[in-house]
């Protein structure tokens, strides 16, 4: 018997609840300024709206090559503003998060590594027009040929494509290269195709909607019937980062044999990718942009916990910066005066150097009050599925403004599990009060190192 199962929709599907996921944009009013509350985020106000600047700055396209700093302590939501960054400016234009010691790498250099991360945050949007053939398919027959080679064998001469259109039908002969993507298309009798008139490449669209009354399982998606005539020209835009160019340029051409392809298996993951082959394909880039067939999409590259760097990489970010295709750099840091990484004891605000801070826009973080981080917790009840009592809500408001935000927010989903295991849903003060004696804050933990063993600090 066959079995049939319901499939779930795509709106009931079950996502993971991150730290962040509450952060839904910068929360600001048409006219720029901010909102107390909106959007999922909380207070921040000054440097939301030193954000929304930098937004604008990044949609004129105004702002390349120059970088912006989130300055403040831990837990003040500097991260949660870079990906409101991101929120604001679309799926369109390129963002790359990171951290610090993401660079550093056994495989590929610490310069390297920073510099892919570089092309990976700038997008190229080239615009083409291309002649296309699309429509249903109403024929689609193979003609067959004496073999060349002799033998009994037969091979396909050409292939018979009918197309049916909103405006007409036509009749195609088609090369047997491109039967052969037909057949990995598994392109069939009522579906609707797109064939490339320059390159041969088919697509297959969907199933026609004249058939959605059928009962196929295997049909993926029932699509209407191209409007027009089956041949018309057609601009198609492509998103691509400068990076998937540098990869694609660099990455051997082997042919099909067994022997190429274990060379290529056996190859490392990553290889360095030159600087002779990057000016290349800048040159080609921008003799694009110059034709107008092509428009160049600065993103933005955002390095947390930037004092991780060391000074080679900041050096390297200076020069990048300079460069006449980069893209705009968020950095954020909770450190203050510390040593920067790689020197002989030589300290700078953020572990950053100073030739590098006087290029950056600095917004400050601070941290929350108590009302504030009320707010932040009913938000993040409502995202995690939780339900707090109010007496509970304050007592985590109070832990927060003693100890952090991270810390607070942390202890909800432990006082969840507490409170379910005596039966009740609801979390109250005394769930909160048993995860905090189970797990000590960072400040509780330093003081009991400090004691030491014997003293009722950590046994060595």
């Amino acid at each position: 018997m066959v079995t049939i199962s319901d499939a779930k929709s795509a709106s009931s599907r079950e996502n993971r609840t991150a730290a962040h996921t509450h952060i839904k944009g910068l929360g600001l009013r048409p006219d720029g300024t901010a909102e107390k509350v909106l959007n999922g985020f909380v207070g921040q106000e000054r440097a939301r709206e030193a954000c929304g600047v930098v937004v604008d700055l990044i949609k004129a396209k105004k702002m390349s090559g120059r970088a912006v700093m989130l300055a403040g302590g831990p837990g003040t939501g500097k991260t949660a503003l870079a990906l409101a960054i991101s929120q604001e400016l679309g799926t369109k234009v390129p963002f790359r998060p990171i951290v610090g010691s993401e660079i550093y790498s056994a495989e590929v250099k610490k310069t390297e590594a920073l510099m892919e991360n570089f092309r990976r945050s700038i997008g190229l949007r080239v615009k083409e027009t291309k002649e296309v053939y699309e429509g249903e398919v109403t024929d689609l027959t193979p003609e067959e040929a004496e073999n060349p080679l002799g033998g009994y064998g037969r091979t396909i001469s050409h292939v018979i494509v009918g197309l049916k259109s909103g405006k007409g039908t036509k009749k195609l002969r088609l090369d047997p290269s491109i039967y052969e993507s037909i057949q990995k298309e598994r392109v069939a009798v009522g579906d609707v195709i797109y064939i490339e008139a320059n390159t041969g490449a088919v697509k297959r669209v969907g199933r026609s909607d004249a058939y959605a009354t059928e009962f196929d399982l295997e049909a993926e998606e029932y699509v209407p019937i191209p409007k027009g005539e089956v041949h018309k020209k057609k601009e198609i835009v492509q998103d691509v980062t400068l990076h998937d160019l540098d990869v694609a340029n660099a990455r051997p051409q082997g042919g099909q044999d067994i022997i190429s392809m274990m060379g290529q298996l056996t190859k490392p993951k990553k290889t360095e990718i030159t600087d002779k082959l990057r000016a290349e394909i800048n040159k080609v880039v921008e003799k694009y942009i110059d034709q107008g067939v092509a428009e160049l999409v600065p993103g933005v590259l955002f390095i947390d916990e930037v004092h991780m760097l060391d000074i080679e990489c900041f050096t390297y970010l200076n020069r990048a910066l300079e460069s006449k295709i980069s893209p705009i750099v968020i950095l954020a840091s909770n450190r203050g005066v510390c040593t920067i990484r790689g020197t002989d004891g030589i300290t700078s605000a953020h572990g950053v150097p100073t030739d590098l801070l006087g290029r950056l826009l600095i917004i400050p973080t601070y941290p929350y009050d108590a009302e504030d981080i009320k707010t932040i917790v009913r938000i993040r009840t409502k995202t995690e599925g939780l339900e707090l009592a109010e007496a509970a809500i304050d007592a985590i408001a109070s832990i927060g403004v003693q100890s952090s935000l991270r810390y607070a927010l942390q202890l909800m989903t432990p006082a969840s599990v507490v409170a379910r295991s005596v039966g009740r849903t609801k979390i109250e003060v005394s769930d909160v009060r048993e995860c905090q004696e189970l797990f000590i804050d960072a400040s509780t933990s330093s003081r009991l190192v400090e004691k030491g063993p014997g003293a009722g600090g950590y046994i060595s």
